[in-house]
This record gives C-alpha cells, structure tokens and sequence, in this order.
C-alpha cells in the first residue's frame, strides 16, 4: 500500500480503524493475522557447524584419504602403522580448522542486532484510552503516540503533529532530521521524500505526533532490509573457488600418476602389490601441497592482523584476499565520505561573506574573510543570534557527546563558541518553531528578541538592516542582494538559515507584533561537510585503477555538491526514482558512466551493485545505516564503519573501520593486494617443490625398476619415504613460507591497474615454473641417490638433505620476482634458519631412528652443494626468461 499518497481518511477506511484506535478484542484477531510486530529470526549458526566447515575442502579430502592410507598399511601383513606420517597429516589438517574457526566465528548476525534495536512498550489508543502496551503486540490499525526521544515502535501513517522532526539517517541515509507533516505526498515519492510516513527502529528527536500504525514486523521498511538478508547468501570470493577447483585438480592428478606409474612398476618389475601400495602412499604425500590449506589460512589470519592496526576488522577471513582485486567502491555519502554532523561553514554580514574554520563538532576554529582572520566582536550580532535562538546546549561532561540538540542548532552553537561567545543571559519568553511558521523567536533577559528562520520567512518580517555599523532602511534592492545571496548559498547545497533581532518595549505584546519590524542581521550557511582527508584517499583508489560511486539517500543537490568537493564527477547524477523505471541493460551502461546517484533506497543500491558485479566488476560497498545492510552482504567486500555504524551494517558486513576514515579503505586494499602477492609467492613455492618431489619420486622408481630392479624390494621400494617427503614439506616449507606473511609490500603497489577479480592465482606464469621445476630438480639430485645406490640408507638420506635445502633456496628464487632482497624480511631469515637447524637435527640426534637416516660427511655435504648450486644456476636463469615472456611482479 502507498499510505504515503492516500489522505488521512482514506488510510483510517483502507485499515478499518478510526482515531480512537482499536478496541481489545479488534486487536487480538489482527495479532493472529498479521502475527506479532518482530522480526523474523533464523537459527544461529552452531559453532559446531562452523568447525566442521573448515574441513569441507577438496585439499582438506585428499589429506584426509593420506591420513587413512598412511594408517591403512599398518593392518597388511608384517606392516607397522605409519604414526609419524599420520602425525604430521593429523597436525596440519588441526592447526587448519583452528585457524579458520577462530576467523569465522564471530557474533550474532545481523538480524540479531534488528532484534536489539526495538523497545520494550509503546503509547496506544486502545478501547478510545492511552495504555501502554507491548511493542510486540502493535497491530496495523492502531493509534500510537509519540514524544521527543521515543524510538518508533512500527511503520506508520502521521494523523497529527506537534514540529515533529525525526532522525532517519540509519534508514535513508538522510544526513539532516527530517520535519514531517500531514500531508499527503506522491505515490512515487522515495522513502526519505514521504514526510507523513514514520518508520521503525527511527526515532523522534523533536515535537510530537499521533499516527496509525499501517506495517509491523516484517512488513515494514525495516522488516524488508531483513527478510532481503535473510534471502542473500555470501557467494565464494574467485579465491576459495580457485583453491576448491585446485583441489580436484590435484586430486584427479595425484589418481592418475599413482595409476601410470603403478602400472609401469608392475610391468617392468613385477612388483608385488605391497610395493605399489608403498610407493602409492610417497606419491599421494609427494603431489599433495599438505601445508597448503593451513599456511594460506595462516597468511590471511596475520593479514588481518596487518589490517586490525590500520583499523580494519575482518569479519570473513578469505576477504583480506579479496581486498587485492577490489576495483569499483560505492560508497554512502553520510558520515562516510562526510563527517555525518552538520557545520556552520559561511557566514554573511553586512555585505560580507565570511568563511568557518574546523570540523565538525570541533569548538577550536577561527572566522576568517580573504584568509585572513576576521573579529569576532564585529561578527557578535549575528553569532549571538544563533547562540540565543536556541535549544541546544552543551553536555554535562560525563555523557558521551559534547553537545545536546537538533542537529542544526548544535552547528550554530558551535559556530558562537568559535567567535567566543557563550549562553550567559536568561530566557524570558520564546515563540516555538512550526513547519507553518518557518522561524522561531526568543526574548532574553535584556528585552532583546532574537528570530532565525528560512531567509524568505525573516526578511518578510524586517524593515531595516544593520550595514556598516548602522541599522538602515531594509530596501528592496538590499532585500534583493540577501535573496540573491541566499541562492547562491543554497545551490551549493547549503542548508541557510537568516537571523533578526529587535529590543522589545511591551513583553506583553502580541506574538505578530513582536515578530514585526525586525532587524535583519545576516546568514548562517552549513553542510555536513566532507572529511578532510577523504579526496587524496578517493584520488588515490582512482589512480590505483578503482572507481568510487557515491550512493546517497540525500538530495541530488547535496550529492553533487559534495561529489564536486570530491573530484567526482558531478555534471550528471541518476535520482533514485529514475533508477525505477531503467532495465538492467540500460542500468549496466549507465553505472560505468556516472558517479553519483541521489536519494537512493536499499533498493536501489542492491540494482547498482548487480550492474557493476553483471560488468564484470569486483565491489566493495562502504555504508553505516540499516538501509545498507542488504548491499553490504551483497557486495563482494561490504565495509561498514565502526563508529556511526548501526549493529545490522556491522553484522551484514565483510570488514568494520573501526575510525570510519575512508583512508582506511584504502590502506586496506593496499594491505589486500600485498597479501595476495604472499598467498601467490606461497603457493609457487609449495606448487614447485611439490612437482619437484613428485618427478624425484616417479623418476627414481622408473630408473630404479629398469636399472637397479635388486635395489628397489620391499620397503625399499621408494627413493624418499612418505615421512620424509612430509617432513620436509612440514619444515622446509611451513616456518619460512609463514615468513613470507611480513615480506614488505613492492614498490608502488597502489600504482598498479585493478587485478581482474577472474585472474587466477596459478596463472601461466606459475604454471611454467611449477613444470620446469620439477623435471631439473630431478635431474639435478637424482644423481645423488644412484651414486650411493649401494648403501640404500646413505643414498635416501642424502636426497633427503638436497630436497630438504633445495627447497629452502627456492624462496629467493620465487622472491627475486618481486624485487625483493634477501636481506628485507628478518622474519624469513630466521625462519629459514630455523628449518636448517631441524634438518640437520633428524641427523645427528636420536631422531635419525625415526626417519631411518644416517649421518652425512663433509664429502656428501659437498655432493649435495654441487647439485643445488647446479639447480639454482638453471632456475635463476629460467625465471629470467619468464620475467621477460610475462612481466616482473614488482
């Protein structure tokens, strides 16, 4: 129903009501119709639920199926269980759960907080009487009222009003209260535009009203936002498909080598199924990246780490990631792009236009005129006159804010204070504001009467004007420099306020007569203004290849006043109400052109998401009301602020600016695209290596079974075991490849072009070097193991040592694509130091038993520094040749 556009009478018939509200028992069947005024709860997620789902991974599967195996060969005849291969598998697959449940197990949801924000009772008109009655038990049809700081229990449809303001900015976005009215407005009027229409969960904050309750519950505006959360679902960021997609990969892979090779052990060497069975298990463990899931989960837990001290919460952990191919940003205008509170920032005075230093609610600033500051006593009359016509007030210095009021009076008390001027006379009289009267007038202690109002409403009201020192006739010419002045003011979407005074004679005097014959003083212009530092930022995402759109509930004037402050482009903007009626085509073409679009609904901005994600485009979506909640859960990253954000935005979103700077957007996808750089560097390195120890594996069983077939016999039928392979992929690979987590970010990270959201971690690059890699790491150390064929012990341990230190020196290596030094991260220095020092542990200490090695001379020493100098030499010298074909990543 658009009650917005019915008149009084027609919204009372259409909900079988009157003005003296429902009766009891009309009540009780209306509550068994449209159910209690709530909404609608699902089930919380069981942190059980969000353990087990940590293991719902095809990598996480195949270790798993290593797991067993490695187990299973302990129930064949004369076999031991393999505990230490199941050991090092069981760790891994543990410490992944654990870090990823710790990440993604956080507070309620966001319908959850919808729920906190109700109240407890509300004013009824019940059986033609008021009574108090559970919020819960509202129906449509019942008469509600509504005092200054009651929180509107239900939509509803305004039947009177007392200068009723409301604060609907958690809803609309609207910066400013908003004055409502009885009248009846335009069927397609937006939501910030229905003036006689109160919502749920707002609140009033000036004036008084009656209104029929016509929405409650679900059926409210409010009710939509959360059945729209309760319908989206947060798709997998391309990096969780890509590494669930590598995991089949790999699996299918891992089956088929097992297959081939199998079949050729048994056709060349008649090999008994026992011997397959073995060298099954160090093929699985050898092709499977085991560390892989567990280090990239580790990679993104510290990264938000990174991201929590530049005050960022990650509420999703595969987000830190997605931050990196972040490249269109919308935006909230309110308290996001702008401080979210309104500041007096021009004044005008006897002919003169003076500017307002400082933000927000900041008292520290200075009056100036041509940069150069001005006297505050020459500005006093017209300063005074905001301070007296007055009701806000300073905060006893125990509440939370500094200042108690509407919005607008706060900005012209603050702008007093900045010309030094505080209350200290008493009120005698006032004449209250109303949507009629347009001005309010108070008379203080020294008989002055000081009026403020809409500039058109004052001057009508004044026949002389204080210029020069003087006050002079009010002539129309001089009228006709304020009006003039006025527009100016309000075309640059400042809100403008004129100010009057007089002395009084007769405090007795009729209210017209005391309005009459005043003195004009001057202007008051504000804005809730940009934030100071927010145009570098949006500069800064611009030049890093992002877009940034501006998605506002506020007028179309405003927007494009702030935009032009911005850098946006502001020529053109799309309203709300023509979003309506474009298709999605035309909406798809339209988003890549235009970068403001004004009095938008939850709606509407779900639309400008889907256009920009059907464009191919990965979107993060800032905002702090309930009204955006539903694109913050749609976007691919919803940002929601810490600060002036509602509960519902925080919990529909990925990430939380704990300081609402937009800055921090920035800083944050500048820390996302180093960390997908790192989760890159890793996988090369564990993809690498593990190609490496799947060609030493399959090669050395192929030459072994053609050329040393006497050798190769029982449980010596593989050249590496399955737990040395685990091991060294535990080792070599875990501590240092966690390091890479602190590598510094490359020069002139934010300078780089948007990576395509599509572009895959292993790209072609990768892909060459993971299959070079492996057939010249097993030529190059296979050597190793047939030299020392005769003692089986001796020729194992060695190519354990080369395989253990050839994957250490791949980390330079991978590294030197990146411009980065050996020198520039102490983390992996150590690290690898650390690996060094438990390898050479396996061999001289009693833990050689468990691995079955012996210790290594000077002269085996030598061997394996020769094979690995040989490599790094070759590997070097081909990752030239692939900087060259596909670009350096620095």
């Amino acid at each position: 129903m658009t009650w917005h556009s019915m008149s009084i009478q027609e919204t009372l018939e259409k909900l079988n009501t009157s003005e003296d509200g429902l009766t009891d028992e009309e009540a009780s069947k209306r509550i068994e119709e449209y159910g209690e005024n709530r909404i609608e709860e699902k089930e919380p997620v069981s942190p059980v639920k969000i353990f087990i789902n940590q293991f719902n991974d095809n990598l996480i599967f195949l270790l798993m199926f290593a797991l067993i195996l490695s187990l299973a060969i302990g129930f064949l005849p004369g076999q031991q269980p393999e505990y230490m291969e199941s050991g090092l598998i069981l760790l891994i697959l543990v410490a992944n759960g654990v870090f990823g449940f710790f990440q993604d197990y956080r507070a309620e949801r966001s319908i959850a907080a919808l729920k906190e924000m109700s109240t407890p009772e509300a004013t009824l008109r019940r059986n033609g009487e008021k009574k108090e009655v559970k919020k819960t038990d509202i129906v449509p049809g019942d008469v509600v009222y509504l005092e200054q700081g009651d929180i509107i229990p239900a939509d509803a449809r305004l039947l009177e009003e007392e200068s009723l303001d409301t604060d609907e900015s958690a809803l609309t976005g609207e910066s400013t209260n908003v004055r409502k009215s009885i009248e009846k407005v335009g069927e397609n009027s937006a939501v910030a535009d229905r003036s006689n229409m109160l919502f749920m969960n707002t609140h009033v904050v000036k004036g008084r009203g009656v209104a029929v309750v016509t929405g409650t519950g679900m059926d409210t505006e409010v009710g939509s936002i959360a059945e729209e959360l309760q319908e989206i679902e947060k798709s997998e960021t391309p990096f969780q498909r890509e590494v669930d997609q590598m995991g089949k990969k790999i699996g299918y892979l891992v089956v088929g080598i097992v297959i081939l090779v199998s079949i050729i052990q048994f056709i060349l060497t008649g090999a008994e199924w026992l011997t397959i069975l073995l060298l099954a298990t160090g093929l699985f463990v050898a092709a499977i990246p085991e560390s892989l899931p567990a280090i990239v989960t580790f990679t993104l837990a510290l990264g938000s780490r990174k991201l929590l001290k530049k005050n960022a919460l990650v509420r999703r952990l595969p987000v830190v990631e997605t931050l990196g191919s972040v490249n269109y940003i919308v935006t909230d205008k309110t308290g996001t792009l702008t401080e979210g509170v309104m500041t007096v920032e021009k004044l005008y005075f006897q002919g003169e236009e003076f500017d307002v230093t400082g933000r927000g609610l900041e008292t520290e600033g200075d009056i100036v005129k041509d940069s150069y500051p001005s006297d505050p006593g020459y500005l006093e009359p017209l300063l005074e006159c905001g301070v007296y016509c007055n009701n806000a007030e300073r905060a006893p210095a125990s509440a939370d804010k500094h200042f108690r009021g509407q919005p607008t009076e706060i900005a012209l008390l603050v702008s007093g204070i900045k010309g030094g001027l505080e209350k200290d006379k008493e009120r005698l009289d006032s004449i209250p504001f109303s949507s009629d009267r347009k001005r309010m007038t108070v008379i203080m202690e020294d008989r002055k009467a000081y009026m403020k109002g809409a500039p058109e409403i004052v001057l009508e009201r004044c026949d002389r004007i204080l210029l020069n020192g003087e006050i002079k006739e009010l002539t129309e010419k001089r009228k006709e420099e304020v009006v003039y002045k006025n527009h100016e003011l309000a075309t640059n979407a400042f809100r403008v306020l004129a100010f009057a005074n007089k002395h009084v004679d007769n405090l007795e005097a009729e209210d017209e007569d005391i309005e009459s014959g005043m003195v004009f003083l001057g202007l008051q212009a504000m804005m809730d203004p940009p934030r100071a530092e927010v145009k570098q930022a949006v500069d800064d995402c611009r030049t890093a290849g992002i877009g940034v759109v501006m998605a506002t509930g506020d007028n179309v004037e405003t927007a494009k006043a702030i935009g032009k402050q911005l850098g946006f482009e502001y020529e053109r903007a799309i309203e709300g109400r023509d979003l309506e009626d474009m298709s999605k085509d035309k909406l798809m073409e339209e988003v890549e052109e235009v970068e403001i679009f004004a009095r938008v609904s939850p709606e509407h901005k779900v639309r400008i998401l889907e256009a920009l994600q059907a464009n191919g485009y990965n979107v993060a979506m800032t905002g702090d009301g309930v009204n955006d909640a539903p694109a913050l859960k749609d976007s691919d990253v919803g940002v929601a602020m810490g600060e002036r954000g509602t509960d519902v935005a925080k919990k529909s979103s990925d990430m939380v600016l704990l300081d609402d700077n937009f800055v921090t957007i920035r800083d944050a996808i500048a820390e996302g695209r180093a960390i997908f750089d790192n989760i890159r560097k890793v996988t090369n390195q564990l993809l690498s290596t593990n190609s490496a120890e799947v060609m030493l594996v399959f090669m050395g069983i192929l030459i072994g079974g053609i050329f040393y077939a006497d050798h190769f016999t029982g449980t010596n039928a593989v050249v590496l075991t399955a737990a040395m392979i685990l091991w060294v992929n535990f080792a070599s690979d875990g501590p240092p490849a966690i390091a890479l987590s602190e590598d510094p970010k490359v020069k002139d990270i934010m300078k780089r072009d948007a990576r395509d959201p599509e572009e895959p971690i292993i790209d072609k690059k990768i892909l060459a070097m993971v299959a070079f890699t492996g057939p010249i790491a097993a030529a190059t150390m296979l050597p190793l193991f047939f030299y020392h064929i005769e003692n089986f012990v001796l020729a194992q341990t060695t190519l354990f040592m080369a395989l253990a230190f050839f994957e250490i020196i791949m980390f330079p290596i991978i590294r030197k694509d990146y411009d980065l030094k050996f020198y520039d991260n102490g983390y992996l220095l150590a690290a690898i130091l650390f690996a060094s020092m438990t390898h050479l542990a396996i061999l001289y200490t009693p833990l050689s038993e468990f691995f079955g090695v012996t210790p290594l001379s000077l002269k085996h020493w030598g061997m394996i520094l020769v094979s690995l100098c040989i490599f790094a030499v070759i590997e070097i010298f081909y990752s030239k040749i692939l900087q060259k074909k596909y670009g350096s990543r620095a």
